[in-house]
């Protein structure tokens, strides 16, 4: 990105991680000059899953009439720089040495770009770093990485004047392709949707030709997308509104489109609180998305909420730093800063372990994660405990997580503090996992609620769990502390979670 000898460390100027055994991410803030929109986005927290500290986009339009005029649009480019000033201020307050600026299409591509760059440096300190489409590619497809380790096939990142293709597999990118498929540049690609195809469909051709992809996972970054898959949901009447991890069928995203080609853009727009400026853009991005799907063929179409910003952070993280689960480490942090006997979750998942000998490694990680998470909210009021645990489950921006497991995650976190979710507000959610799903996350929070409150500093000291589901048998085997722990709560709620298993519920002594 650049050859100055004085930025070997890239656009942070310092390593991110120099401890690749790092737990933690002092604040990093990084802002992404698109051809549509400059956002500023500051994360904090998980090392591996960093939380999103202060969030803020601008609709500028900076690559509005590029493909026309070769210039930055004027308005644009005075909203822009307005935007870094500010951006550059909040930097400052929020005690940030670095803020790393990346650019792409429109400032790479428009003739004055270079003058853009200056005026932003001179006016606001910032350097911007503008990327080429490979490179562009190489980063959004590292931010679905980021936030999705075990992803498989091709990321699809949509701006205002360009669109970048990338195959990734095995926590690595691979080829990778830049188009001129953008909104803004096909408003001057004939003025029929029919010539439009057809000019969408040849530039494919050459993509396909070069990445040779038939049948395998799409992964949408880019606003364009995230408004169309947001109507997707709001055609379905999906009870989640989270984007990140959304999955769709190209059946079900063909359906849409046609919904949106005949509807109202302005009733669309109020629905789902879309901006003027991102709705403009939508029918041209339908388009480009109906000729993707009938070249590619994909198998499923799955929406990730990191792009080009995450993946300057995947960029500097070192290899083992990689490899970690970023549900866990995120649930780890959270525990960290927000449960009142940090490190207590380990333990209770220990204590908790004979319950899930033979479970599969994903409900493995859903059960360490909601032991970690089991005791976060317990600021909250009583009353809403439970649903509290629920909404931060389901609504957080936690990446390795898919749909129907945040509702997993949420529900066990959910019977964590109550016995019985009948009559929920929550209720609609509840659809996305099946009745033996619904069953099991009923086990797992029924067992948290249990072991919780048995012993406080460590379950294991008073007692030990014996679970035997051929014959439907729970014993907990009592050491003498645990004896005298073994209180009236502690049996009604041991009873509680022998019946949640439809098991026998019997007590002894640990020898």
């Amino acid at each position: 990105m650049t050859d100055d000898p004085e930025d070997d460390h890239g656009p942070f100027g310092r390593p991110l991680f120099d401890d690749p055994s790092a737990r933690a991410l002092s604040r990093v803030g990084v802002v992404d000059v698109g051809s549509n929109s400059v956002r500023m986005v500051v994360f904090d927290g998980a090392a591996r899953s960093p939380a999103y500290f202060y969030n803020e986009k601008i609709m500028c339009g900076l690559g509005k009439g590029l493909a026309e005029t070769g210039m930055l649009n004027p308005e644009g480019r005075r909203r822009a720089l307005a935007a870094l000033k500010r951006f550059s201020l909040l930097a400052k307050g929020m005690g940030i040495d670095t803020l790393t600026v990346v650019a792409t299409a429109a400032a790479r591509e428009a003739k004055d770009g270079p003058a853009f760059q200056a005026e932003v440096l001179a006016q606001t300190g910032l350097k911007i770093w503008v990327v080429d489409g490979d490179e562009e590619a190489r980063l959004s497809a590292q931010g679905v990485l980021l936030g999705w380790p075990e992803a498989k096939g091709i990321v699809c990142d949509i701006g205002g004047n360009s669109m970048e293709l990338a195959k990734i597999g095995g926590g690595k990118v691979g080829k990778r392709v830049s188009t001129p498929l953008g909104p803004f540049r096909l408003l001057q690609v004939g003025d029929t949707a029919k010539k439009r195809a057809a000019h969408i469909d040849r530039i494919l051709k050459d993509c396909q030709a070069e990445l040779k992809s038939e049948g395998e996972r799409i992964y949408l970054v880019g606003g364009s997308w995230r408004v169309i898959a947001r109507l997707d949901m709001e055609r379905r009447n999906y009870p989640l509104t989270v984007l990140h991890e959304y999955r769709m069928t190209p059946k079900s995203l063909m359906d849409t489109l046609d919904w949106i080609e005949t509807s109202d853009l302005a009733v669309l727009r109020a629905r789902t609180g879309t901006s003027p400026e991102r709705m403009e853009l939508v029918p041209l991005a339908c388009e480009v998305m109906r000729e993707l799907i009938k070249m590619l063929k994909p198998s499923e179409i799955d929406v990730s909420a990191y792009g080009i910003r995450e993946g300057l952070l995947f960029e500097q993280m070192p290899d083992r730093l990689r490899a970690r689960d970023p549900l866990i480490e995120a649930a780890r942090m959270a525990e960290k800063i927000s449960a009142r006997m940090p490190g207590f979750g380990k333990k209770l998942y220990e204590f908790l372990e004979p319950l899930f000998v033979g479970a599969s490694d994903e409900r493995i990680r859903l059960t360490k994660a909601a032991c970690l998470l089991h005791d976060t909210t317990w600021r909250a009021h009583p009353d809403y405990r439970a649903e509290a645990c629920f909404d931060n489950a389901t609504r957080a921006n936690l990446g390795g997580l898919d749909h129907p497991g945040r509702v997993f995650l949420g529900l066990a976190l959910l019977h964590r503090y109550k016995n019985s979710r009948a009559g929920s507000r929550l209720e609609p959610m509840f659809r996305l996992l099946s009745e033996d799903q619904l069953q099991e996350a009923e086990v797992l929070g029924k067992a948290m609620r249990f072991g919780a409150m048995f012993a406080v500093g460590d379950p294991a000291r008073a007692g030990k769990l014996v679970w035997t589901p051929k014959k439907k048998l729970l014993e907990l085997l009592l050491t003498e502390e645990g004896r005298g722990l073994f209180g009236e709560v502690a049996e009604a709620r041991f009873a509680a979670l022998a019946q949640a298993l439809k098991a026998q519920a019997k007590l002894g002594n640990l020898v």
